[in-house]
């Protein structure tokens, strides 16, 4: 089942998704705020997954991409949700989570979640608590009182949306401050030019994961996309040594 199917969610919902089946713990790509299972990351894993015959699920949150929704309805909770939904409708018993920038933090929320079929994590420029760190005062006054606040996009002419729903569930599922209980083999990569993301993010997150096994990857001159060529070949080697890391 290499293209485009669907799973409907409880309430009706459709969720898009791509699932390539193999051997080993299962790869989930967890994408950015606002985006898809398209990105070059993304689809870079899941070729290389199925090249060398690994289980690999690419999914469209709800309200992006293929997948049926507003948008506006989205939160951490709702999207793990529906990771947790197609993990299970597809049966992995073993899974590592790999995450981009927010969806370094709902790789967290998926892995506290999983138990015992959590195998590894591998975060990508992980934005773990941005709703707080990443929030002026101003900011968070408007959003706790229902406002959208809107940000500028430098990958596209549209600006950003943060709706009140998201920010309000960010502020009830902030991890940071605490330990973090996840216990299986961590990847974190980074770019030291990130400019939406702080690389003191992810020391601040090697920190607070309770596990003992934690590897930190700085790439001097990488950006928050972490898209190039060499940056993708570095990804999949990092994710090739978490596989063999986790036994």
């Amino acid at each position: 089942m290499k293209e485009i199917a669907f799973h409907d969610m409880p309430d009706g919902r459709r969720i898009a998704y791509r699932f390539t089946p193999g051997a080993g713990p299962a790869l989930v790509f967890l994408p950015g705020y606002m985006s898809d299972m398209d990105g070059g990351k993304a689809t870079a894993l899941f070729e290389w997954c199925r090249q060398s015959g690994r289980p690999c699920l690419l999914l469209d949150y709800s309200g992006c991409g293929r997948s049926e929704g507003e948008f506006a309805n989205g939160t951490l909770t709702r999207w793990r949700n529906e990771v947790l939904a197609l993990v299970e409708q597809l049966n992995l018993d073993r899974v590592v989570v790999v995450g981009s920038s927010m969806g370094g933090w709902l790789m967290l929320a998926v892995g506290l979640k999983l138990g015992p079929k959590l195998a590894g994590v591998m975060g990508i420029a992980s934005a773990p608590d941005f709703t707080d760190w990443g929030r002026s005062a101003e900011d968070k006054a408007k959003l706790r009182n229902g406002e959208t606040v809107y940000d500028e996009n430098p990958y596209g002419p549209d600006p950003t949306p943060m709706h009140p729903a998201f920010f309000g569930d960010g502020q009830a599922n902030l991890l940071l401050a605490d330990s973090i209980d996840i216990d299986c083999p961590v990847s974190l990569l980074h770019g030291q030019r990130d400019a939406d993301v702080p690389w003191d993010i992810t020391m601040r997150l090697a920190d607070a994961l309770r596990s003992d096994n934690v590897q930190v990857t700085l790439v001097k001159d990488g950006d928050h996309r972490l898209s190039r060529e060499q940056d993708i070949a570095l990804l999949l080697r990092l994710i090739e040594n978490l596989l063999h890391n986790t036994g």
